[in-house]
């Protein structure tokens, strides 16, 4: 039960000063997602109704935004986002070792001629995000982009950030790929890995998709294998230690010959 004093500085001022605050905030972000996420420009009619906010609130928030660089008004009186939006994924592209390290990688496996790679991390409990994406050669291609947010317990991607995101020992053990015939997209396919950092954190999962109709038992061993060789590279370059060498599964295995 809540103490007296606390109840009486969640009646103070202060308090509610604050919070309106983090709320104001929280408004402000929702109305710069819903600006990112939207195909094309959008009126404010649009951003109220995608964020669920009054127009007039919307209204006053954009005052703020478009001052700040975050949006941009167009001649229409649509909004799109603005230069310091851009400013600000420059800065994250410059700052974000695993994307360094990562597209070098996944540009070698479409030089082998493998399926689109891409690399999702967790988002939130329903969601993941398209982190990194590079199209095959091949002339047909499943509609995956850098930024879409695609259904965590769907696909071999969310798999993978489901079986291994909670440090669980046990997910180690056996194939550590993924697949998907289907699942998320009924025309799609895919297999997925994944990319561990220090500690044995997981940072996100490597991913090769495609038409479905691709994905053929023989394609898919082929791909495989060079999709597994990536993930491991790619932990060991970000500091991590791939499962196969960690020393209880070295001791594991030891055991089970004897």
């Amino acid at each position: 039960m809540p103490s007296r004093s606390a109840s009486a500085a969640k009646r103070s001022p202060g308090y509610a000063a604050n919070m309106e605050g983090v709320a104001a905030v929280e408004r402000a972000l929702a109305i710069v997602e819903a600006i990112e996420r939207a195909e094309q420009p959008l009126t404010l009619t649009g951003i109220a109704e995608a964020t669920g906010l009054y127009k007039s609130a919307v209204l006053r928030m954009m005052v703020t935004l478009e001052r700040r660089g975050l949006v941009l008004r167009q001649q229409d009186q649509r909004y799109v986002l603005g230069p310091l939006a851009f400013r600000l994924g420059r800065a994250y592209e410059r700052n974000n070792r695993v994307e360094e390290q990562l597209a070098p990688l996944m540009q070698a496996l479409v030089e082998r001629g493998t399926e689109s790679p891409s690399f999702h991390v967790r988002q939130d409990d329903e969601t993941r995000l398209c982190l990194l994406r590079f199209d095959s050669r091949h002339s047909t291609l499943d509609r995956v982009r850098a930024g879409d947010l695609l259904p965590l317990k769907r696909g071999a991607a969310g798999k993978v950030l489901l079986r291994f995101g909670h440090g669980d020992p046990e997910a180690l053990q056996g194939e550590l790929a993924e697949y998907s015939f289907g699942e998320r997209d009924p025309l799609c396919g895919a297999v997925a890995g994944p990319v561990f950092g220090p500690g044995g954190a997981l940072l996100g999962a490597l991913s090769l998709s495609g038409p479905l109709d691709r994905f053929t038992e023989t394609a898919v061993k082929k791909m495989v294998r060079p999709l597994l060789d990536a993930c491991e590279t790619a932990t060991r370059k970000l500091g991590g230690v791939w499962p196969a060498e960690r020393p209880a599964r070295r001791s594991a295995a030891r055991s089970s010959s004897r």
